[in-house]
């Protein structure tokens, strides 16, 4: 069985940074085994690994619920992490560089990890999120404070169609002088979708631009639909 380093490692990391720039998400497949899926499902239950429990209706939301795991994480979330983080940098200083962004993100997560230490968001934002049916998720930016990495991947814990039905995470691009693009997805079991945090270059007459996006979920119609979230930037005290 391979391991999470070695699955990020074999990733077509130029076609999925092609896709992102194309439509605002990429597929990154085979992140997570079933057994693997399975264990991070059953942690929910155990209030020793998280920080924090969020009640998505107490805050107009959605409906459902999440949970940011407390610091030591899970061996397999903290190896996503760090796998995943530097080619995601290698592309968001590409980025930056389209767009005119700074600053410059370091190779290595604990580099970054630093960088957001130094501005107060220590909290760790890795998460799980739980929705049964009539479960949904409005359309959100995960923005924690003043330093936010661009990039975040979303991993399907649960079967569709066999666990779940409904509840497509669904990707909305704003467009200069457009309309929005909308763009519903079904995640596998395992799958990763590599999402952009809050906007991506897009290319126009006039060079590169900043196009904003939006994530969510549309309705569970029935069962129950589980992701971990991967997010790289640490979030602010509060």
């Amino acid at each position: 069985m391979s391991s999470v380093a070695e699955r990020a490692a074999a990733i077509r990391w130029t076609d999925a940074e092609r896709a992102m720039l194309e439509a605002g998400f990429a597929r990154l497949p085979a992140l997570l085994t079933a057994p693997e899926c399975a264990e991070l499902r059953e942690l929910y239950a155990d209030d020793r690994r998280f920080r924090s429990r969020v009640d998505m209706a107490r805050h107009r939301f959605g409906l459902g619920e999440y949970r940011y795991f407390d610091h030591p994480l899970p061996p397999v979330v903290d190896a996503l992490r760090s796998s995943l983080y530097p080619p995601l940098a290698g592309i968001a200083n590409r980025w930056g560089a389209l767009i005119g962004a700074s600053p410059r993100f370091p190779d290595g997560l604990e580099d970054f990890l630093a960088l957001c230490h130094q501005h107060g968001q220590r909290r760790p934002t890795p998460l799980l999120l739980r929705y049964e049916a009539g479960g949904y998720n409005t359309l959100h930016q995960d923005v924690y404070g003043e330093v936010t990495f661009p990039l975040q991947v979303v991993i399907g814990l649960s079967v569709p169609g066999d666990d779940y039905a409904g509840g497509e995470l669904v990707v909305v691009e704003q467009r200069p002088r457009a309309q929005a693009r909308a763009t519903a997805i079904t995640v596998a079991q395992g799958e990763g979708v590599l999402l952009a945090t809050r906007e991506k270059p897009a290319a126009g007459a006039r060079g590169h631009h900043r196009a904003m996006l939006r994530h969510g979920v549309s309705t569970v119609t029935s069962g129950t639909r589980s992701t971990l979230g991967i997010i790289f930037h640490d979030a602010a005290q509060g």
